[in-house]
């Protein structure tokens, strides 16, 4: 029995690999060896930074907040804690945006948070 070459599968394999990697830098984007690793480490990292991406706004959305709550004489753990003592439910991308762009509507929430501590 003849043995049977692996062209066809190997070339699709390859082709399937090639392509994932256009637009990546010198070899890594034409030769095979290269640019499968590249694929497979690109792959992880997006994984890794999907849940990364979560951890960061959230960092950032704390520290908006705190800047807005020390400007009106409170720190960030006060005022979460008064909030949640107020029961105002209202999560911290939504109290980031309104510190930003709505002061008013801020130093209500600072209000509410300073009457229930």
């Amino acid at each position: 029995m003849t043995r049977v070459s692996a062209g066809y599968t190997r070339r699709r394999r390859h082709k399937k690999i090639l392509k994932e990697s256009k637009g990546y830098r010198g070899t890594r984007r034409n030769r095979f060896k290269a640019a499968a690793e590249a694929v497979i480490k690109a792959g992880a990292y997006a994984f890794r930074d999907r849940k990364q991406r979560k951890r960061d706004f959230r960092r950032l959305w704390i520290v908006r907040i705190n800047a807005a709550a020390q400007e009106r004489g409170m720190n960030y753990s006060e005022f979460i804690a008064g909030l949640s003592k107020a029961g105002v439910e209202v999560n911290r991308k939504m109290l980031a945006e309104i510190a930003l762009h709505d002061p008013v509507a801020f130093d209500k929430f600072v209000g509410i948070a300073k009457g229930a501590g």
